[in-house]
């Protein structure tokens, strides 16, 4: 659900009855995750997608059921061997769905308003559902924030920027904010069901849970799917080239909050990068170091220049980063190893760099580039080859590392 809670937050603020339909549980080779989400308003107007279109229409009839009575249910659908023409997955997969109404009259609506209007601006926040249970539990609701002691790490600073930053500060929960919401009434199942979902948004996951009524942590009659929805990913770019021009833009459709940053204020504009959400004028190691960084980063360098790369590239290696990537030709990259050797790094962290950055995909052009180097990111991020699939044996879908669904994953799964 979180991941169209843009355009859900913009139904819940007009007032709008509707049904989320979401992926609880997937089974071989469907196509899209838990958390994955239809939606129907009363106009009969719908957004997202439970399974990329192969059954979305039987999905479809279900919220508009749920509109008109007001009752949430559980489905399964799966390929059908005895009717090639079955509603299923014609993939060979088994998806549950969780149809849930959220309307004016429903007393659970404010946990969701506030849970949509929390992952449209860009804030760690979860939403623990009961997907399994007894009847009076099923489709009650608790919204989960971070401790208010987490602070607001990986927020980015912004100093020096000559624009604007995109999103809100990351993890703000409140203080005193706890959760908004109730599980049924049953203190010590709140209590429990928090704890599970907190830790769940700390490791930005989205899954199932099971525990017993009393809250016991243990499988029993009550299963929980938490949605988890965190902050975007940074992607830093450094290096105000004509490449950076296309990998902002690429970045942005990724679902990043992407950084510029070139020591060069002649280059470093916003003219230049419209696209990107924050613009620094500073020296890329400086920026490096005093910036906020996690590991779901990625440090992209396009300089070319070895009084810039080198430094950066010596803070970069020994930082707990998702991606590092340098470009250049072969004989660059032999020249810059050469010079981080010399500076003091050693193998284990010099096999941490993407040099040249890119998967060979013959290409040419800045967007050509941008996309072979978007490619390894993504290869990189989910443990793909770069191979082709024709003729290979690999899976098509893995489980993602790490990656969390909400405002970044919504763009990201566009």
């Amino acid at each position: 659900m979180l991941d169209i809670a843009g355009e859900l937050n913009r139904w819940a603020e007009e007032g709008r009855d509707f049904a989320v339909a979401t992926v609880v549980s997937v089974g071989g080779s469907a196509p899209r995750g838990p958390g994955a989400a239809l939606a129907v308003d009363s106009g009969g107007t719908a957004i997202g997608s439970v399974s990329g279109g192969c059954v979305e229409g039987a999905v479809y009839d279900l919220c508009v059921q749920a509109l008109q009575d007001g009752r949430t249910v559980l489905e399964r659908f799966g390929y059908s061997d005895e009717d090639a023409f079955a509603v299923g997955l014609t993939c060979g997969g088994v998806i549950e769905v969780l149809v849930t109404p959220v309307r004016a009259d429903a007393p659970e609506r404010p946990v969701y308003a506030a849970a949509l209007a929390a992952a449209s601006r860009g804030e760690a926040a979860a939403v623990a559902r009961v997907v399994r249970g007894p009847a009076e539990l099923l489709g009650r609701v608790l919204l989960v924030r971070p401790d208010s002691s987490s602070g607001s790490s990986g927020a980015s600073d912004s100093s020096g920027a000559s624009g604007p930053s995109r999103s809100s500060t990351p993890y703000a929960g409140g203080p005193g904010v706890s959760h908004e919401g109730s599980l049924g009434g049953r203190p010590e199942l709140d209590r429990t069901a928090v704890a599970e979902a907190r830790a769940l948004l700390a490791a930005g996951r989205t899954g199932t849970l099971e525990l017993s009524e009393d809250g016991a942590r243990c499988p029993g009659v009550v299963t929980l799917l938490v949605e988890s929805s965190v902050p975007p990913p940074r992607m830093i770019v450094f290096g105000a080239v004509d490449f950076a021009t296309a990998l902002v833009r690429v970045g942005r459709f990724l679902g990043y909050h992407v950084t510029v940053c070139d020591a060069r204020p002649v280059f470093a504009t916003r003219v230049r990068f419209p696209d990107a959400d924050e613009i620094v004028v500073d020296w890329p190691h400086r920026y490096l170091r005093r910036t906020v960084t996690d590991d779901r980063t990625v440090l992209c360098v396009l300089t070319h220049d070895a009084k810039f790369d080198v430094p950066l590239l010596e803070v970069a290696l020994r930082m707990p980063v998702a991606f590092v990537g340098a470009m250049g030709s072969r004989r660059t990259h032999e020249d810059r190893e050469r010079r981080l050797r010399e500076v003091g790094l050693g193998e284990r962290e010099l096999a941490r760099l993407r040099s040249p950055i890119g998967l060979d995909l013959g290409a040419r052009t800045p967007e050509e580039t941008a996309l072979s180097i978007a490619a390894e990111i993504v290869a990189a991020r989910e443990g793909g080859t770069g191979a082709p699939l024709t003729g290979s044996r690999t899976p098509i879908h893995r489980d993602g590392g790490g990656r969390g669904t909400g405002a970044a994953g919504a763009r990201e799964a566009a």
